[in-house]
């Protein structure tokens, strides 16, 4: 059995993806507590949906991250 080598272009991919959701773990809590500051102010409902959706996106690219990464790795998962 032949030892697979790493997609280095492919892992590059998954190490920003994780780097981008990592950013954005970081920003997100912070739009958002700065949303429930400002509660009086006419922008807290865009600002706090904004807050929320970089929350989202990050979870989604950390996943999509780590999976790139494990695809760079591993190979492709094949399907029976």
């Amino acid at each position: 059995m032949e030892q697979k080598r790493t997609d280095k272009p492919l892992l590059a991919k998954g190490v920003q993806r994780i780097a981008l959701a990592i950013l954005c773990m970081f920003i997100s809590p912070v739009i958002i507590h700065s949303a429930f500051k400002n509660q009086d102010h006419p922008l807290y409902i865009p600002i706090l949906i904004l807050g929320i959706a970089g929350a989202i996106f990050a979870v989604f690219m950390g996943f999509r991250g780590l999976q790139t990464v494990m695809e760079s790795m591993f190979g492709k998962k094949k399907k029976k």
